[in-house]
């Protein structure tokens, strides 16, 4: 038995589990359960990616110049103000580390990300979850939920696994209601996928407040999940902050080369989008028609409600079998839920004809 103790909290985590990627004995025709862009990569961040095979003797450039022009050129921001982590995952558990301790309260939605809970936990904090609102994050529930303890509240927009977002006027009023002494995070992974017109990635109010932060992905949209690419737009004293506790070179060379390359590619991303705006809709629809209860979403994915964990759980096995990997989500608390990713034409009909067979076969 060894006599090392780990921090208070840490042995509290359940480890994070992600998405299955393949099926034992069988071919796969779809990984859906990861909510990966579905036309996977750009062309010309793959190109970028091999044309830097020559240069991996080579360490990074250390402060992602480069790369944080690129991201400032595409959204109209101050690279000055955007930190680079290896995914959105390194920001927000930076940002924990930071400003979150033992004694502190760590605040998110029911049904929010589990990274938030995990963070809090590796930092001896207590993560609190406020009750959520038709699957959604209830502002109010939230405001109730603030103590004097609370250091940071967390809110995913879109919201992953739900599909769900808040508008603009409610992140706001959210916002109001916060202490000065309180972060409030933004992670805005989907927002590339959202049209709503009363919906804000969080940029306008990072502007105008110095404790709101925006964390983004390349993961997404772009299709870089493999290459661990993520970014924070923030206030100047948060950004100091970051800089000073991320590691060095924390982001790959080829991430940085790719992520560039993937930002100029608007053509790529365009269809990404427009992918999903066909595909969601129709398979959420579809599924409906079936009497299945697919949640309104604006990310690249669909939760769907079979009415209990055993049919959900069918459906899983269901799926698997047809070599589809759909989104176990009893983590989050919805085992009556599977959460599906919104792939190719291809995928998605077959997603639907899978399913339209199992509940047939279950009537």
């Amino acid at each position: 038995m060894s006599a090392l103790t780990p921090r208070p909290g840490i042995m509290k985590i359940a480890p994070y589990v992600p998405g299955k990627d393949s099926i034992d004995g069988k071919e796969t025709i779809a990984k859906l359960s990861s909510n990966e862009g579905a036309l996977g990569p750009s062309p010309k961040a793959m190109e970028a990616y091999a044309k830097a095979a020559s240069e991996l003797h080579r360490y990074p450039d250390g402060d992602t110049s480069k790369l944080r022009k690129a991201i400032g050129r595409h959204y109209g921001l101050d690279p000055a103000r955007i930190v680079c982590g290896a995914g959105s995952d390194e920001i927000l558990n930076l940002l924990v580390r930071a400003y979150c301790g033992p004694g502190d309260e760590l605040l998110y939605s029911q049904y929010g990300f589990l990274m938030y809970a995990i963070n809090a936990l590796g930092v001896g904090a207590t993560p609190v979850a406020a009750p959520a609102k038709d699957y959604g994050s209830d502002i109010d529930a939230l405001l109730a939920a603030v103590t004097e303890r609370t250091r940071i509240v967390c809110l995913a927009n879109p919201n992953n696994p739900t599909g769900t977002y808040v508008t603009k006027d409610d992140v706001r009023r959210l916002h109001a209601g916060l202490p000065k002494n309180v972060l409030l995070i933004i992670d805005a992974a989907y927002a590339e996928y959202v049209s709503k017109n009363d919906y804000e990635s969080g940029v306008e109010l990072v502007d105008q407040a110095e404790n709101v932060v925006m964390t983004r992905t390349f993961s997404k949209i772009y299709g870089l999940g493999g290459l661990r690419l993520g970014w924070m737009y923030g206030p100047a004293g948060i950004v100091d902050v970051m800089s000073r506790l991320r590691q060095p070179f924390n982001v790959n060379l080829a991430a940085q080369i790719a992520g560039i390359a993937a930002l100029e590619d608007i053509a790529h991303t365009d269809a990404s989008r427009t992918n999903n705006d066909i595909w969601l809709p129709w398979l959420s629809d579809e599924l409906k028609k079936l009497g299945l209860a697919p949640l309104p979403s604006v990310g690249n994915f669909v939760l769907v409600g079979f009415g209990s964990k055993e049919r959900a759980m069918a459906a899983n096995d269901w799926l698997m079998n047809d070599g589809l990997i759909p989104r176990l989500v009893a983590g989050y608390g919805l085992p009556e839920h599977l959460r599906i990713t919104v792939g190719t034409e291809t995928e998605v009909k077959a997603v639907q004809a899978s399913l339209a067979r199992f509940v047939a076969a279950k009537k």
